[in-house]
């Protein structure tokens, strides 16, 4: 890691350059071992996100991709306090990789010997879970769900097993998940899924891999019935963009159905994970016979009718009895099941360029109902903040003005305001299911 300088190279902006991953103790330095793109730590560093006090600092941080242990190599010219104090880089440090930074060059490197087996002793307090080859091709794209598994196994950990595992991942949420935050492990709820790949049976020092794992709360339905949401999701860099972030939501999915929970929804999923988890669960509903009646007769009807502008997306949108068939059969909840049958819609409707102006309707239709909602309704109405000796932002009255020239004004600038994100939002929606719509269809015919 290098900094920018500032104040006569006093203080440096920190940026996270290389991280880099080692299986074994030979790789520690080597141009051919697996290096992280960058990763911002500023919010790591003081209140500001400065470093202060060093000359020409550089940081190497090394992980061991065996036992998840960090060493931090920091070099720097000089040090020289102007002002506000020198920096604790490894207090700094610590706030990532808390236990798992190791200080001293040789003790990181023994580790690889000590820890060697770690993963293994980790799964074998775990119960194996059955991992079945996905309907997807494995390529380099990041929507496959990779095909291969023979050589993958998947282990579920609970209990207080977790808050060992978890302890040595949590650096790479804190780095990699953007936004994320430590799960609580000593809530006996949640359960670890991870992904590993098998350790070779004829080599004697051969150890698994973990390649990646998943978060899972599991917390109560009244009256009797328990739901699963996924609240994190990783894969390690080195196994990125092969499928195997797919591989592992279809075992959740596997899980959900076959112990008859609720539903399984994901705790705000970022748009790349939404991708993948869309594409599985629209190739789920491709197949799902209790739907077909349903997503045939609306496709039928958009075809033969000639939709005004005004169209609404409940007009088109899945029957009460599909939505309710789908998360009892699929355990997919109905916030998941809308956003893939308009991608259903979108398939059914072939070829359609000859239905795209309709079809764009009915999208932007359901965004402006999701987004906007009712505000369009509010006409007239204002609110202002009234000064009090109590809460400040919980003091403000609404009011609904009968006429007024600058009223009007507002009203007008907000609705041209909120025309233009709502077509901003339906031209990001419609790439979004085109993309999906494609891989889908060129999956279905290899």
């Amino acid at each position: 890691m290098e900094g920018d300088h500032r104040a006569a190279c006093l203080t440096a902006y920190l940026k996270f350059d290389w991280a880099c991953s080692f299986s074994s103790k030979e790789e520690v330095g080597s141009p051919d071992s697996f290096c992280i793109k960058p990763v911002d730590l500023n919010h790591f560093f003081e209140e500001d996100g400065k470093i202060y006090g060093y000359q020409n600092l550089k940081i190497t941080i090394w992980v061991s991709s065996i036992s998840f242990h960090a060493y931090a190599d920091i070099s720097f010219e000089s040090t020289e306090d102007g002002g506000k104090g020198i920096t604790d880089l490894k207090a700094a440090l610590q706030n990532v990789f808390a236990e798992n930074l190791v200080e001293k060059k040789d003790e990181f490197l023994d580790k690889f010997s000590s820890d060697r087996q770690y993963v293994k002793s980790v799964i074998s307090t775990g119960a194996a879970l059955k991992l079945t080859a996905a309907n997807g091709h494995n390529g380099d794209s990041k929507f496959d769900p990779k095909e291969d598994t023979a050589d993958l196994e998947v282990f579920r950990i609970v209990g207080e097993p977790v808050g060992h595992l978890y302890s040595r991942l949590v650096p790479f949420v804190l780095l990699l998940i953007d936004g994320s935050n430590p799960i609580d492990v000593t809530d006996p709820r949640w359960e670890i899924y991870v992904l590993v790949e098998k350790a070779i049976a004829y080599q004697e020092d051969s150890h698994p891999n973990l390649i990646g794992f998943a978060a899972v709360y599991r917390f109560y339905r009244y009256p009797e019935s328990m739901r699963l949401r996924l609240g994190q999701i990783l894969v390690l860099p080195p196994y990125q963009r092969k499928g195997y972030g797919g591989s592992l939501l279809k075992v959740l999915n596997n899980v959900a159905v076959s112990e008859a929970v609720y539903d399984l929804t994901v705790e705000e999923p970022e748009d790349s994970l939404q991708h993948v988890r869309t594409l599985i669960d629209v190739q789920r509903l491709l197949v799902f016979g209790p739907i077909q009646a349903a997503l045939n007769s609306v496709v039928a009807r958009l075809k033969q009718e000639n939709f005004s502008k005004k169209v609404h997306f409940c007009q088109c949108g899945p029957p009460l009895s599909a939505v309710e068939d789908v998360r009892k059969s699929l355990k997919i909840n109905r916030r998941q099941f809308l956003q893939c049958w308009e991608v259903l819609l979108y398939l059914g409707l072939d070829p359609i360029e000859k239905y795209l102006e309709t079809y764009r309707t009915i999208v932007s239709s359901r965004i402006k109902a999701d987004v906007i909602g009712k505000d369009s309704e509010g006409v007239g109405k204002r609110v202002i903040d009234v000064p009090t000796e109590y809460d400040q932002e919980a003091s403000f009255v609404m009011y609904k003005s009968l006429n007024g020239d600058a009223t009007n004004r507002e009203m007008a600038e907000n609705r041209s305001n909120q025309e233009e994100q709502l077509r901003q939002l339906v031209d990001e929606r419609m790439k979004e299911i085109k993309l999906i719509a494609e891989k889908v269809s060129s999956l279905k015919h290899r």
